[in-house]
């Protein structure tokens, strides 16, 4: 028998307002998600003025960062041509995002989900990501 620690509808809100914090500061509307810690959804937020289509990318990252224990920008580097995962951001049906944005949420050294943001520069999603982070970890 296994215990699973993982995020719950509170704690969910709580990534999603520090991120949304964030992207209001910046000034760039987006499209943030956070999935439990086998990457499904638990919320969703697409402020206004997200881009669309970056609702489906914001949850494909969080699925990449929670399922796959990586930041999303990691597997950027390592599927490069000649890289050892060329070829990955096929997989799952292409599920896989190797973009920035998509960061795995870790609580006691262990990932219990993924925050996904889309609708900024990879840079900006990513940040926004960090901020969701920061203010979980800091008790909201």
């Amino acid at each position: 028998m296994m215990t699973v620690t993982r995020l719950d509808a509170a704690d969910a809100e709580t990534l999603i307002a520090g991120a949304e914090a964030h992207a209001t500061r910046i000034g760039v509307p987006m499209c943030i998600a956070i999935t439990d810690e086998s990457g499904q959804l638990i919320a969703f937020r697409r402020m206004d003025g997200g881009k669309v289509t970056s609702a489906t990318i914001a949850i494909d990252k969080a699925f990449t960062a929670a399922a796959a224990r990586k930041a999303t920008h990691e597997y950027g580097t390592a599927s490069q041509p000649g890289a050892p995962a060329y070829g990955i951001a096929s997989a799952l049906g292409g599920r896989l995002m190797v973009v920035g944005g998509g960061l795995p949420v870790i609580v006691d050294g262990e990932v219990v989900g993924g925050i996904g943001v889309s609708s900024g520069t990879p840079d900006q999603d990513r940040a926004v990501a960090q901020a969701g982070i920061d203010t979980f970890g800091a008790g909201g």
